[in-house]
């Protein structure tokens, strides 16, 4: 978007620069002008079909991928897994930067492992938000995987703060509930009494 933009502008400040400073003769004026007309006129369309594409863009980060959407007729996207993200690339030229806008790329494992993105709106704050949510992503794993071995230690320790016979009323119990068969009940009932 930007760089139809800076398109577009060049072309309409040439045009009225070109127009405004051609001899008083109207022979050669006529014809340039409707060619400057015509110039502009397409850059004009140019400039709406970008701003068609830009607006119809969308890239979005979730706590679980980046996905990427663009197209008004014909629609395109990828999605990008966060943990199988490796580096975030970003450019801007200085006209870029007065728009806040610029190019990101995302390099990931698997097939096509660089995807360019043109025309991202804050492309540094995008690359933040990829990295901050990869952080976040971890953390998750991380305390899942935490909350698991905590349960399976409390689980552990659970049943071995029960006395024999509080561990057998539970047996009991699972039995009469047809959670475990006879068989298991007395199994289990001669292991806890040593026999």
């Amino acid at each position: 978007m930007p760089r139809a933009s800076m398109l577009v502008g060049t072309v309409v400040v040439a045009g009225a620069f070109l127009l405004s400073d051609l001899t008083k003769d109207t022979d050669a004026r006529v014809p340039l002008q409707w060619l400057m007309a015509a110039f502009i006129l397409a850059a004009l369309i140019y400039f709406l079909i970008r701003v068609m594409g830009w607006r119809t863009t969308n890239f979005v980060v979730t706590s679980d991928r980046c996905i990427y959407r663009t197209g008004v007729l014909k629609k395109e996207g990828i999605e990008i897994p966060l943990d199988r993200i490796n580096t975030v690339f970003f450019s801007q030229t200085v006209f870029e930067r007065i728009l806040k806008a610029g190019d990101l790329a995302i390099e990931s494992a698997g097939e096509g492992s660089r995807q360019n993105f043109s025309d991202v709106y804050d492309p540094v704050g995008v690359q933040n938000v990829i990295y901050q949510q990869m952080e976040d992503d971890e953390a998750r794993k991380y305390s899942r995987i935490g909350d698991e071995a905590r349960s399976a230690a409390e689980s552990v320790v659970g049943s071995a703060q029960l006395s024999v016979a509080e561990q057998l009323e539970k047996l009991a119990d699972l039995r009469d509930r047809g959670a475990i068969s006879a068989a298991d009940f007395d199994a289990e009932k001669q292991r806890l009494l040593g026999g």
